[in-house]
């Protein structure tokens, strides 16, 4: 059983390296994330700008003021979707 084994070792020692190609229809999921990743950022300016929109209404109006949380949140939203890039970019190794 070991001799076996041992065999199976040498074998598997021997293969060549293989080289590397890109799985099928990673082209398309590489498109379909670069979209995402417009989408995010379109939509982050959106929201920075509706949210300044509606501090400036608000202070005009002189109601309360619940629109520094939204542009905190899309501040922070922002932030989240970018760090999310760079993470994924130093784990795949590009």
């Amino acid at each position: 059983m070991l001799n076996s084994i041992g065999d199976s070792l040498v074998t598997l020692a021997q293969l060549g390296n293989p080289t590397p190609e890109a799985p099928p229809l990673s082209d398309k999921i590489m498109q379909f994330v670069r979209y995402g990743t417009w989408f995010a950022m379109l939509s982050g300016i959106v929201a920075i700008v509706y949210a300044g929109g509606k501090f400036a209404w608000e202070k005009w109006q002189g109601s309360g003021l619940e629109s520094p949380k939204m542009v905190a949140g899309a501040m922070i939203g922002g932030v989240v979707a970018t760090s999310a890039g760079t993470i994924m970019n130093a784990v795949i190794g590009t």
